[in-house]
């Protein structure tokens, strides 16, 4: 039987490899976004996700393919992956990145629950620990960063996710539907490699992120794989590699960048200080693109 996911952002960095990966394990989708997907892998919807009512609309609109299809009667969903939001600060006024992207998840959430959809993933950030976008250089509590650090962030971005998270966990509490918050890394791209001369040049280019990374063919899977899962509830999960993208050893990255950041447990030669231990656990996900890999024909 045939299962229909809908996708917003689906036209973005990430999202567009989410519904690859979605219709080419066989799942019917579609995409709601402001544009449509370049490649069109999923047909788009135009959908401004602040307006309740588009948003309402849309979750109960038909899935098929395109209007000729033999079939246009809106079918049940049977999850949302939401990616749609603005990705960052500094590129749209910070009262239309809070407003964006909280109301958008709130009218997403409450549609879902209105409908019966009873599977939601939605886009987190590693913003939500207050490192990324921090006004000045700021260190964690303690690494590695985990689920059960006590997000405190500064920024209007970072601040809307882990409102997000807070109002996935309330509609969780009002409909007991399964809800996955991804806490997830820097997206990286099969072009983005050919950075990565130059990232390992300065290894503090990347200290903000904790020198996280995830490809996205990997968060992908860790998107199908949550949409595969039922009866977790509410769960937040990190969805990070499990190296640091740097060749400097994690121990090493931690003296220069952050001494004095108390270490919780032993870490491996390179291991991710964004801890993935969660999303393996709870998912059984494993990375498959590790930038050594990748980038190994680029990288002298």
């Amino acid at each position: 039987m045939t299962k229909r996911v809908i996708v917003t952002g689906g036209s973005g960095l990430a999202g567009k490899w989410v519904v690859q990966n979605l219709v080419e394990h066989g799942y019917e989708v579609m995409n709601l976004d402001r544009a449509p997907m370049a490649a069109r892998t999923a047909r788009t919807l135009i959908t401004d996700i602040t307006d309740a009512g588009q948003v309402f609309n849309a979750l109960a609109s038909s899935t098929a393919p395109g209007e000729f299809a033999d079939d246009l009667e809106p079918k049940p969903i049977d999850a949302i992956v939401h990616f749609a939001a603005i990705p960052r600060i500094m590129i749209t006024p910070d009262n239309e990145v809070y407003r964006i992207n909280v109301m958008g998840t709130y009218n997403i959430l409450d549609a879902a629950s209105k409908l019966g959809i009873r599977k939601v993933i939605v886009a987190s950030s590693e913003t939500t620990y207050g490192m990324v976008f921090a006004h000045r250089d700021r260190s964690p509590e303690y690494f590695p960063l985990d689920e059960e650090y006590p997000v405190n962030p500064m920024d209007s971005y970072a601040t809307s996710k882990v409102v997000n998270e807070v109002t996935a966990k309330a509609f969780h509490t009002r409909t007991g539907s399964d809800i996955y918050c991804f806490r997830i890394g820097n997206v990286l791209e099969p072009d983005d490699y050919a950075k990565f001369p130059a990232w390992l040049k300065d290894p503090a280019l990347r200290k903000r992120i904790a020198w996280s990374y995830i490809d996205g063919r990997d968060l992908a899977n860790a998107c199908r794989l949550a949409i595969e899962k039922d009866g977790l509830g509410f769960q937040v999960m990190n969805v990070a590699a499990d190296d640091v993208s740097s060749d400097v050893p994690t121990a090493e990255l931690l003296r220069r960048y952050y001494p004095g950041v108390p270490v919780r447990k032993q870490l491996g030669e390179f291991e991710t200080l964004l801890s993935n231990e969660k999303l393996k656990r709870l998912l059984g996900w494993k990375q498959q693109h590790y930038w050594r890999d990748e980038a190994k024909n680029i990288v002298q």
